[in-house]
């Protein structure tokens, strides 16, 4: 086992058929992982099981990949919580200079990465829970992730959890912030997107597979969470497409968002309205306009400090007060731009 450079395809979806490590040693753009997108993820692995897929938007990525052997999968105590993504991509923090993750990346050795890695998430704590809660809710995810096409109750879906129904259902809403129902829908939306975006299937099959017995049924569930029908979706999302208007939106971002922060300049630069625009990026990328400009500024400002003034930096961002500054890298990069500079420097 070999932690290895990898190139990835720009706009093309990468599935994996084993579980996998991906650490993007540094880069700028954006990358989709089952549908969603994320921009921050540099000093960050990312974790993925047999049958997720990644796609690398335009940008600029330095990327290495580790394949992990099933039996280094299978002797983990706990690889759950690394592989198994809740709401969101799970993300484990972690500092190159000294740290005992990377020396054992560098190694290749699979179980010590796994353990240290959970370890970490544990530390992290992204949800607030306790250890015993998040065992209850991994247990709850494997049935969900087995079963989902089955269409159970939630009463059957919850009989093998020796833990009241009450509190099953407190734990999901105070910790994930979801119901027990939205997160069964939430994983059979997600395979029959796959099936939609990825395979030539009749919809009507797809339907039928995913348990549905009436695919208009399936059609308007579907679009009620997606907002577009399964014919526009496979359109949207097939890879085939390319979309060059996203292309050009991030390109335009990258030249100007020193001097330009609002989204007006943008959307006059794509000759289109301010509404339009906003409405095309949430749809194609469920980003704001706002948020890749600040992405884009928080990567900036991160350069920029490891060598130059808090003042300085400001000002080359389009600050007029190096407060002001202060104040937005605080509230985005979670540290002030100081603390940030102090934390390179040691």
């Amino acid at each position: 086992m070999k932690l290895e450079i990898f190139h990835p395809r720009i706009n093309e979806p990468i599935f994996f058929d084993a579980h996998v490590l991906i650490w993007i040693k540094s880069g700028r753009g954006i990358i989709e992982v089952d549908f969603k997108n994320y921009t921050d993820f540099e000093n960050k692995l990312i974790f993925l099981a047999p049958g997720q897929w990644i796609k690398f938007l335009p940008g600029e990525y330095e990327v290495s990949k580790l394949d992990f052997p099933h039996t280094s999968v299978a002797q983990s105590r706990e690889f759950r919580v690394l592989f198994k993504h809740l709401i969101s991509l799970g993300y484990i923090d972690f500092e190159q200079d000294n740290s005992e993750i990377l020396q054992n990346l560098l190694r290749g050795d699979a179980f010590d990465i796994l353990d240290l890695s959970t370890e970490q998430w544990y530390w992290q704590n992204p949800f607030n829970a306790k250890r015993e809660e998040y065992s209850i809710i991994f247990d709850v995810k494997d049935i969900v992730d087995e079963h989902y096409h089955e269409h159970l109750k939630i009463d059957q879906i919850l009989s093998s959890i020796p833990t009241d129904r009450y509190q099953l259902h407190r734990i999901f809403k105070s910790r994930l912030g979801l119901s027990l129902k939205t997160l069964n829908q939430n994983k059979l939306l997600l395979e029959s997107q796959k099936d939609v975006a990825f395979t030539d299937k009749p919809i009507k099959e797809i339907a039928y597979e995913m348990g549905f017995r009436d695919p208009a049924y399936f059609n308007r569930f579907f679009k009620q969470k997606t907002q577009l029908s399964p014919g526009e979706f496979r359109q949207h999302f097939s890879p085939q497409q390319r979309d060059h208007f996203i292309e050009d939106l991030l390109e335009l971002i990258r030249n100007h968002h020193k001097e330009q922060h609002l989204t007006a300049f943008y959307a006059d630069k794509q000759a289109i309205s301010i509404k339009a625009l906003s409405r095309k990026v949430k749809e194609k990328l469920n980003m704001s306009v706002g948020q890749l400009i600040r992405t884009e500024l928080i990567r900036s400002a991160k350069l920029m400090l490891m060598e130059l003034p808090v003042k300085e930096v400001a000002y080359a961002l389009g600050f007029e007060e190096a407060n002001h500054f202060s104040s937005f890298f605080k509230k985005y990069a979670g540290m002030t731009p100081t603390a940030f500079q102090q934390k390179k420097s040691k």
